[in-house]
Formats: structure tokens, sequence, C-alpha cells
């Protein structure tokens, strides 16, 4: 029997004698007057995130599926990334460029390529520039097949890892984001994405911000336009196909603030940077901090079935912070989720639940929960009891369509 899901209360909990009950709101409100203007982007998709905090500031269809076009090739970068760091590649590994890269992906494609020579052997850090700097279609495929085999099986493989992260909506079909009616993406998942190389492969993510790359004596500049704007860009990526339009993933950093943008489905590749450019800089300048919850402090409770004790309490990995718009009103409404009652036994530092914050229509904030101490098995007298009250408050749950 799977037991439903419950929403428990941060502020408010309900009595010992309904244990096995769940639900209800936390509200937040701010005093202060409202914003005069609320920021709108032209981007059919787009979202702004907070780095540090996770804390998304502006979205706008940013769970819809859309397609990448290159921008697609994060996932691919994210695969050899891996490949590095578990020592299976190393920057001084040769990729070959078949035919297949070089027909598909080369200078006669017609497409962006970094103009790989066929039947050359490249090392995996040109690779990785004509990637990221030059979006290679030729280096893309190279790479694919050098780890998977093929393209088809690369990008099983890109999925894959992308679910290992939680990213539940992206699918991807190849390693370079040409058009397939099944390669699809979420702007949501780009930027969580992007945060993840940002956080993980720190090192290896400067390649992101190189300025230009040259390879086969072809100069090429960086296709991403922020890096010249002069507002603390460092990364990412560029993506456009007829069906796409014009996307871009970015992230700058500001007084040692970092932000990361998505944008997609814009017209041109002006507009793709202006809309970019705006959030960003919108993002800077309208924001502060607010810390929900201090390190290690209890944000909630689940109830526990059978346990030594009827309840837990949930905590986060470190201090639960948001950015709120400055002089904002806006209504945080936050709720905790989780499948329970927990059932015995429960670890310590175990992931049982999500503290989902939103603002307005925003999913401002998305985070894991933790139990903050193990809870064994309880007595059987207690078990029994505990049957008793699930028995009951089940009819109350059914009662209210929580079922």
């Amino acid at each position: 029997m799977n037991p439903p899901r419950h929403r428990n209360s941060i502020a408010t909990r309900f009595a010992a004698a309904t244990r096995a009950a769940l639900a209800a709101l936390f509200v937040l409100a701010a005093s202060a007057p409202a914003l005069a203007q609320s920021f709108q982007s032209l981007a059919p998709h787009a979202i702004l995130l907070d780095s540090a905090t996770g804390a998304v500031l502006y979205e706008k269809a940013a769970d819809e599926l859309m397609v990448p076009a290159s921008l697609a090739k994060l996932a691919t970068v994210l695969v050899a990334f891996q490949e590095i760091a578990q020592g299976r590649l190393t920057l001084d590994s040769e990729i070959g460029i078949s035919e297949n890269a070089w027909r598909k992906g080369g200078g006669i494609s017609g497409g962006s390529t970094m103009f790989a020579l066929v039947h050359s052997r490249i090392k995996l850090s040109d690779i990785l520039q004509g990637i990221i700097v030059q979006s290679g279609n030729d280096a893309s495929i190279a790479l694919a097949e050098a780890i998977a085999g093929d393209e088809a099986n690369f990008a099983r493989l890109m999925t894959e890892r992308v679910r290992a992260l939680g990213l539940t909506k992206s699918v991807f079909r190849n390693a370079t984001g040409m058009g397939d009616p099944e390669q699809r993406v979420t702007a949501r998942e780009l930027a969580r994405l992007a945060d993840h190389i940002i956080k993980t492969y720190p090192e290896l993510y400067k390649i992101f911000g190189q300025r230009e790359f040259t390879w086969n004596k072809i100069r090429q500049q960086n296709r991403n336009p922020l890096l010249t704007m002069d507002i603390g860009a460092d990364g990412l990526k560029t993506g456009n196909i007829d069906e796409a339009g014009f996307g871009l993933v970015g992230s700058a950093v500001q007084k040692g603030q970092r932000l990361i943008v998505v944008v997609n489905g814009l017209k041109s590749g002006r507009d793709r940077a202006q809309e970019a450019r705006k959030l960003l800089e919108w993002g800077f300048r309208s924001f502060e901090p607010r810390q929900l919850f201090a390190d290690g402090e209890i944000v909630g409770e689940a109830s526990v079935y059978g346990g030594a004790k009827g309840r837990v309490g949930l905590k986060a990995k470190g201090p639960v912070s948001l950015l709120l718009p400055r002089g904002s009103s806006d209504r945080l409404s936050a709720r905790i989720t989780y499948r329970g009652p927990l059932t015995v036994p429960v670890q310590e530092g175990a992931e049982v639940g999500r503290l989902l914050v939103t603002r307005g229509e925003i999913k401002t904030l998305d985070i894991p929960l933790y139990a903050a101490e193990t809870v064994e098995a309880g007595s059987l007298q207690s078990r029994a009891l505990d049957a008793l009250m699930e028995a009951a408050t089940g009819w109350v749950r059914k009662a209210l369509g929580r079922t």
C-alpha cells in the first residue's frame, strides 16, 4: 500500500492526537509597498535563477517543453565533464573525427562547426573548446561517438545523466541540438543544469568564458553576446534553429552574487541578447536576500507511522534563504510535501520531503528536506495506536479530498 502524499505546515501543526494529518499553509507577507512596475520579458520562455539560494526571481512558461537547439550541448558537455571527473577521459585524450562527424557537422554541413579535419585526432581539451566556444556540431558528434559508440547511444546517456540530477522533463535525441521531434527541454531544467555545471566543475566551467578559439587556422568568436557586455558574464551557451527561435543560457556575477538566465523562442539574435541582459540587470538591481531558516533550524515536522516518536523534525542542508523584490508586498506561500506518514526506521539525514515556496505564480524555492534525527520502531502498543489513528485520519483525509 502506497501511503498518500501529505502537506505539513511550517507555522502551525495539528495536535498530537491527529498525528497522521499533515496539511496546512505557511504564509509570509512583506509590509512595504509594491514595486511600481513588475518585469516583463518578450521571450516566450524565460527564467532567472539566483545560484546561491536557488530562488527563482522571474519565470515565464519555464516548465513548458521547448526546442533546445544548441542549448542541448550543455548536456553534451555535462557528460564529457563527468567522464573526466570519473577518470575515464582526460583533457589529453584524443578524439577521432569520423567521416560521419565531418559530413554531418563539419564545414560542408552549413551549420556551426569547429572545422575539424576528417580522420584527424584532436585532444579533448580542444574538442571542448570547439563545442563550447564555437558550438561545433562536428566536435559534438565526434565526442558522442568516442564516449558511446554513436550519437543515438550518447543521447540516451545525456538523458540518463540529467535524470540523475532530478531533471525529469528534458529528453535528448542527439549531441548537437539539431532538430528532432522528440528532443525537448524546459527553461527551468536548463537553468538547473547550468547551475550544476558551474558548481560541480568550476575549473572546466572556465572554458565557457573564453572569448574566442582558433582551429584549422580559422578564428571564431564565442557566440555568447553577454561576454562582451561588461555585466560580469562568464558563460554559458546560445542556440538557434528555425523551430526553436533564438535562445540563450547565460550566467553573470556581480558583487559575489551569481544569476543564471535562460531565454528561448525569440525572433533574432539581437532580441536574445537584449532580453537576457535586461533580465540579469533587473535581477541584480531589484532583489534583496531574506533568510527564512538558519542552518540546522527545524523547518517543520513529518508524521511517523509505528515509531518510538510520532513525528520527526525536518531541516534543510544549510540555511534557507531566498531573494525578494526590494520594497515588495508580494505574498509568499510555503508548504512542506512528503509521502507519509513515514515508516520506521527513519534515518537521520535521509531525504524525506521538500520545501516549496511560491511568490504569486512563481515557484521561488523548491529544496529537499532531511530527517533531523533517527526514529526507530516503537512498542507494539504504540504501533497499534498508530494503526488506529491512521485508519481514523484516513477517513478525514478522504472527506477533505486529500487521498
